[in-house]
């Protein structure tokens, strides 16, 4: 159980049986009666955003919720299946709970996953991945100094725009948090 004195930014918590983290909290003294918290939770399955106020000293659960390294090894359908690197076992995990991130992600990579339950429910990327670009239009002789990009799609199925000097094949590196063009490797 966790008190609501240990609450701070960042703390995972779980109330009615769905894992929560906290954003924001503030405790305050209303004019009359008890102390109490106000926090601004995120739903970690579904991303959902909510206030809710705590009576201080209130206890609440604490999820059962571990961080362990997978590796992905291929997509089949709408599933990602990543294998344990101590058991070695497969988890096949619905395209929903990887989110966007699926496309920062190539075959073979290793990552952080967060597990609630047993069950993947987050992916932790680096700041920046390597990625090949596919597929993009060729560059035109001369608007190489210009700032304008073009559409790329990369190995993973990612929708990058890059600068008109990049053509197919070239690797480049890409911010994980905005999906945005980083440089050429």
């Amino acid at each position: 159980m966790i008190s609501t004195k240990d609450f701070r930014t960042g703390l995972k918590i779980e109330i009615d049986g769905k894992p929560f983290e906290i954003i924001e909290f503030q405790h305050f003294k209303p004019g009359k009666g008890g102390a109490m918290v106000r926090t601004k939770l995120r739903q970690m399955m579904t991303g959902q955003v909510l206030d809710k106020t705590f009576r201080s000293g209130e206890k609440v659960d604490k999820p059962d919720m571990a961080v362990t390294e997978m590796q992905y090894i291929f997509r089949e359908g709408d599933f990602f299946v990543f294998m344990d690197l101590e058991t070695y076992e497969q988890m096949h995990v619905p395209g929903d709970n990887v989110g966007e991130k699926g496309g920062f992600i190539k075959e073979g990579d290793t990552v952080k996953v967060l597990l609630y339950n047993g069950e993947l429910i987050g992916v932790d990327l680096p700041a920046g991945v390597t990625l090949k670009v596919a597929q993009t239009d060729p560059g035109i002789q001369g608007d190489r100094v210009s700032n304008a990009t073009k559409p790329a799609t990369m190995e993973t199925g990612l929708k990058v725009n890059v600068p008109l000097f990049i053509n197919e094949g070239d690797t480049i590196k890409v911010d994980t948090r905005s999906g945005e063009y980083l440089g050429r490797e």
